[in-house]
C-alpha cells in the first residue's frame, strides 16, 4: 500500500495529502459499520443495572420509534450513551461529538444535554442538586431535552420490555451517517 513521503506534517506535498484524503474519506464513509460493530458488543453492563447497555439502547430507540420521532432521533436515542465505556464522566458529550456532523442542531444539544438533564431523577439521592438543569431553562431545546430524558431514557432500564433489535434499526444508523456533513456554528 502506498504511503506518504513525509515524517512531518509540515513537509507533507499536494501528493501526500490527496493520498490521505482518499483513504480519510473511505475511512468516513464506514463510520455506521464502526458504530454497528461497537453497539453489537455492549451485552455487559454497569454492575447493578438491569439490562445491558445496548438493551438500555435499543429500549431508548424504540420508545422514540413508537412515539414516531424522526429518523435522526431515532438514531441518536440509540446512540445516546456511547460514551458510556470511554468517557463515563463526560459520555454525553461524547457521544453528541460522535452524532453532531450528521444530525440537526437541536438533536446535537439533546444528546449533549441528557446527561446533565437525567441526573433530575437522581441527584437528590446522592447529596446533588436535581435542578441542576435549570441552568438551560431560558434555552429553546431545554423543554425537548427534558421530553427526551422523561419519555425515552430514564424509562428504559426494563428487562421485560420489548425493544426491537439493532438489526432492525441498522437502516436508519447507515442513513443518518451517510448523509453530507452538518457545519453547525
Amino acid at each position: 500500500m502506498k504511503k506518504v513521503s513525509f515524517t512531518e506534517m509540515k513537509n507533507g506535498s499536494k501528493e501526500d495529502y490527496l493520498l490521505l484524503d482518499k483513504h480519510e474519506k473511505k475511512f468516513e464513509r464506514e463510520t455506521a459499520n464502526r458504530i454497528l460493530k461497537f453497539m453489537s458488543g455492549l451485552n455487559n453492563t454497569l454492575e447493578g443495572y438491569q439490562v445491558s447497555r445496548l438493551e438500555h439502547s435499543l429500549q431508548t430507540a424504540t420508545r422514540a420509534f413508537k412515539n414516531g420521532e424522526s429518523e435522526e432521533m431515532i438514531v441518536a436515542a440509540l446512540l445516546h450513551d456511547i460514551g458510556d465505556e470511554f468517557a463515563p464522566m463526560n459520555h454525553s458529550q461524547y457521544a453528541a461529538a460522535v452524532l453532531r456532523p450528521y444530525v440537526s442542531e437541536k438533536t446535537h444539544w439533546i444528546v449533549e444535554k441528557h446527561g446533565l438533564f437525567q441526573t433530575y431523577y437522581s441527584a437528590e439521592h446522592l447529596g446533588g442538586d436535581k435542578n441542576a438543569r435549570e441552568i438551560y431553562k431560558d434555552h429553546k431545546y431545554y423543554q425537548a431535552t427534558i421530553d427526551f430524558c422523561e419519555k425515552y431514557d430514564q424509562c428504559s432500564f426494563d428487562p421485560n420490555y420489548k425493544s426491537m433489535t439493532l438489526k432492525e434499526f441498522e437502516p436508519m444508523v447507515r442513513n443518518i451517517f451517510a448523509r453530507k456533513p452538518f457545519y453547525h456554528h
